[in-house]
């Protein structure tokens, strides 16, 4: 078996004994390549069909993480290679996490920290910031991500709409016609859909220009799906207020790109890595393992 990430080397010491497992990313030993019958990948780790080909035994892609957009599934069951990932595991995790954000942000959490501890604060005078409550709230997919998310804002309060591609008979809040229509009718945008081939930057210019100068950018699914150039234009000429982001296009993101706007929340793709999480996503990542190796049916497999 090949871990085939650095960032989750610590799953092979929590692996049952009887399996043999190894670390590797690109440079993968020939003498161990006709040896792996199975891969265990971070889902959004963009897996090349030229990497995957020096596996020639390769049965099954594990991902450890729910997502899977860097597996393409498709070119796998071809080729007769199952995939799998977690299931309804840290979906409310990510959600208190985008809620955090939001706060974090419209509250001005973080600056009133920096102003604190850097001496700036001089006591002349209030600092003024949004209230929550003023704010309605667009959920981009309604998931079990965004079923959570769209979830906590109404508790607080929030009006709450939603777009996704498919309506769904279990979401009482209104589903709007289109992303544009969500952008345009709400302060915040929420992005808590899966990520695939068809939509890599559906958050564009145009959706950001339709939020407009006082809107907030949350993202907590995929940085491929915000057009980060466009984000970074509108956040610097004050055409979008802020922008509070868990997720990068490339990750770890540049730091330079973030460092002088001061209109955005940054945090290092750790909205779903809690400690309660992290031992679940490990425990189903065994399960599909056992399944695969003892040749009976994959508990999360993923259908192509």
């Amino acid at each position: 078996m090949l871990i085939a990430h650095e960032q989750i080397a610590f799953v092979g010491p929590r692996l049952p004994p009887n399996y043999e497992a190894v670390v590797g990313w690109k440079a993968v030993p020939k003498a161990l390549t006709d040896d792996v019958t199975a891969i265990v990948v971070a889902g959004d780790t963009c897996l090349e069909e030229s990497y995957l080909a020096q596996f020639p035994n390769l049965g099954l892609i594990a991902c450890l993480s729910t997502g899977y957009d860097g597996v393409d599934v498709r070119w796998a069951a071809r080729r007769g290679i199952k995939v799998t990932r977690a299931v309804e595991v840290n979906h409310e995790d990510v959600a208190d996490h985008a809620l955090g954000l939001l706060i974090a942000w419209t509250r001005g959490l973080v600056s009133g920290d920096r102003l604190v501890r850097s001496g700036e604060w001089s006591g002349s005078a209030k600092i003024v910031t949004r209230s929550l409550r003023e704010l309605s709230v667009g959920v981009v997919g309604m998931g079990a991500i965004g079923k959570a998310v769209a979830a906590r804002c109404a508790l607080l309060g929030l009006p709450v709409s939603w777009w996704g591609p498919r309506p769904k008979d279990d979401v009482s809040f209104p589903r709007l016609p289109d992303l544009m229509t969500l952008a345009n009718e709400n302060d915040v945008l929420i992005v808590a859909c899966k990520a695939d081939s068809s939509n890599r930057h559906m958050i564009d210019g145009a959706i950001l220009d339709a939020l407009g100068p006082r809107g907030l950018l949350v993202n907590v699914a995929r940085g491929r799906l915000v057009d980060e150039d466009a984000l970074v234009d509108r956040l610097r000429s004050g055409r979008l207020a802020g922008a509070a982001l868990d997720v990068f296009e490339n990750e770890p993101t540049d730091p330079v790109k973030w460092r002088n706007l001061a209109n955005v929340i940054v945090t290092p793709h750790s909205a779903g890595t809690t400690r309660t999480v992290m031992p679940k996503l490990v425990d189903q990542l065994i399960l599909n393992l056992n399944a695969f190796f003892e040749g009976r049916e994959l508990p999360t497999a993923i259908a192509a």
